[in-house]
This record gives structure tokens, C-alpha cells and sequence, in this order.
């Protein structure tokens, strides 16, 4: 335990329990965490041309990453994400494939689950679905899509996740809700890995949080978007935030008679005195987010010492860079980790 306080320190990281009975809990999560073992992802951006994007994919595939993602956005840069693992796929072996995360309102779960099954296939079943309620006002107000309260695009995200995981299991679609309609349709051929892609399911709300345990393979918790749908929630950044959701995920995974793996984003990173190009979201956040995950400081041996301790005490796995201008910054990082998570 000294020696646990001390590593606690340097990373400048307080555990979930220290005393009393929740100490039980703790154990707990040590017990899951020391049989799942650690995996690295990166977001890569879009690249100017095809030749920049085959060269990017390729050095992905060539270091010690598991895992390449990309994200959905309408507005601005952004690749189709779908096309881009497509043409990923065709590009690589070994390397994982996701997206963090797909918006469920931007295109009807019947149909993407016939995209992701045939995506699973052509990839020799590399594939992680990531889906999510959707959050970034601007996409939605410049496709000219309702920005519907959180509670109603989580509901429409539950009959998504439903008709999708239908589709992948029987190969068949027979669903009517009351956002979705999908009936008689044969989703042939099926994805290659069983029951279909390791699904993401991403939020920092306490509704979605719940909802991805009980229903996701992979939680990806992050922070709270604001109410306008711009930016981060003030109230939801920072240690203690980051605490709450990581038990709240355990409590029902638990109540449910699951076991999940637990995901965040590294934001910002600074190894040795090769700083990040900062999250834009950060800014007035920094200093509160610096004790959490989501910002890697330090040398490479400190860097590798939190994240081994957030998996050890708080059952953090998959830790997904935000940023691919980190990558190089990270490998050094990932290689130290994973020689000690073996």
C-alpha cells in the first residue's frame, strides 16, 4: 500500500476508495483489471491527399498502436468514416480497426449495420463499432437535423444499438419503435467475428454511462458536453467527475452481470519537452484535467506509471490518443507499458 500512496502521488492521482468498506470495491476492480490487458488507440485526422493517408495508416500499422479510429463529423475536414477504415483495411494486417464514435442520427441502424458487418468482413474482423447519441450542435444545424434533447437522441441510440446487434446476430431485421422501422430485411453476409464487432458505446452523462454497461462491450467515458451542444460541460471536468463515472460504470456492469472494457481519451500529452498540440476544448480546463487521464505529462517512465496505475486501481484499459500529432510523442510510452503489462 506505501508503495501504491507513493506511485499515487507522482502521478498526481487520488484513488477511488482509501478506507472503510469500499475498500471491497477497489479490490474488485484490481481483480477485473489484472485480466484485460492494456491497449493503445489513435484518432487519426484527415489527410490532404491519398498518398498521405496510405503513408499515416501505414505507420500506424508498423508501431506498437492496437487500434485506429476515426471520427464522425459532417462540418469541416472530415472523412466518411466508414470509407476511410474502408480503404484503411485494404492498407494493413494487424491493426484494429473503430470509429470514436459514430452519431446514430446521421444515418438509419439498418443500414449501418450493414455497412459495419461488411466492413467486419473485408477487414478479416478487425472491426470495433463505436456509436454514440450524437453531440456537436454545429453538424446537426448545418445538415439540418433536429439537435433533440439528450434524453430523446439516447432513446433513439437505444432502438439503434437494438437493431443493430438484431441484424448482426440473426442476420434479419423485424424492429418497430418508435424512432426506427426495419423489418424483413436479410443483412447477408454476417461479420466475421462472432456476434458481430466489439461495440463502443461512448458519453459522460449518467444516463448514457449506464446504458453503455449494461449494453456496450467497450465504455468510453469522457466528459459531459455542454447544454448548447458546444464544448465541455464547466461542471464535469476535472478528478472527482472522472471518479463518479468510473464507478457508476462498474455499479451497473455489476447489476448487470457484465464485464466491460473501460476507455478514455488522452487529450493532451507533453513527453519530456515535446509538448501537444492542446485539445481546443481544453484551454480553460487544463489545469483540472491534469491530474485524469486525459493528460499525459512528464517523462516517459512517469507517463507510463499513470496509466499503468489507472488500469491497476480504477480498471482503465483502452486509452485512445485524441490527437495522432502524439503518436510519435507516445510510442516510447506504449512500448514502456506494455513490457509491464505482458
Amino acid at each position: 500500500m506505501a508503495r501504491a500512496q507513493e506511485c499515487v502521488d507522482r502521478a498526481r492521482l487520488v484513488p477511488i476508495w482509501t478506507n472503510g468498506p469500499q475498500l471491497t470495491h477497489i479490490h474488485e476492480l484490481r481483480d477485473t483489471a489484472m485480466t484485460r490487458k492494456i491497449r493503445f488507440g489513435a484518432t487519426l485526422a484527415p489527410s490532404v491527399s491519398a498518398k498521405q493517408w496510405r503513408e499515416r495508416v501505414a505507420a500506424l500499422e508498423d508501431s506498437p498502436f492496437d487500434v485506429l479510429l476515426v471520427n464522425d463529423h459532417l462540418s469541416g475536414l472530415r472523412y466518411a468514416p466508414m470509407v476511410a477504415l474502408a480503404a484503411a483495411a485494404q492498407l494493413t494486417d494487424r491493426i484494429r480497426l473503430g470509429v470514436l464514435v459514430l452519431a446514430n442520427d446521421y444515418r438509419h441502424p439498418a443500414v449501418l449495420a450493414k455497412e459495419a458487418a461488411t466492413l467486419d468482413l473485408l477487414s478479416g474482423g478487425r472491426l470495433e463499432l463505436g456509436m454514440g447519441a450524437g453531440w456537436m450542435r454545429s453538424d446537426y444545424d448545418s445538415a439540418g437535423i433536429a439537435f433533440d434533447s439528450p434524453r430523446v437522441r439516447l432513446a433513439r441510440l437505444r432502438e439503434g444499438v437494438r437493431i443493430v446487434r438484431e441484424a448482426w446476430k440473426s442476420g434479419q431485421s423485424d424492429f418497430t419503435g418508435e424512432f426506427y422501422t426495419a423489418t424483413g430485411l436479410d443483412h447477408a453476409p454476417l461479420p466475421v467475428q462472432d456476434g458481430g464487432p466489439p461495440l463502443l458505446l461512448g458519453g459522460g452523462g449518467p444516463q448514457m454511462l449506464r446504458f453503455a454497461a449494461r449494453e456496450g462491450d467497450i465504455v468510453n467515458v469522457t466528459t459531459r458536453t455542454a447544454i448548447d451542444g458546444r464544448g465541455v460541460a464547466p461542471d464535469d471536468v476535472g478528478l472527482e467527475p472522472l471518479l463518479r463515472k468510473l464507478e457508476l460504470v462498474h455499479d451497473a456492469a455489476k447489476e448487470a452481470d457484465r464485464e466491460v472494457e473501460i476507455s478514455v481519451g488522452i487529450r493532451a500529452v507533453a513527453i519530456e519537452d515535446r509538448l501537444s498540440e492542446l485539445h481546443p476544448t481544453l484551454g480553460n480546463h487544463l489545469d483540472a484535467m491534469r491530474p485524469t487521464p486525459f493528460i499525459m505529462e512528464g517523462s516517459v517512465e512517469s507517463v507510463a506509471e499513470k496509466i499503468l496505475l489507472w488500469h491497476e486501481l480504477h480498471n482503465v484499459s483502452y486509452f485512445v490518443l485524441a490527437n495522432d500529432s502524439d503518436v510519435e510523442k507516445m510510442i516510447p510510452v506504449v512500448q514502456r507499458v506494455k513490457e509491464q503489462n505482458r
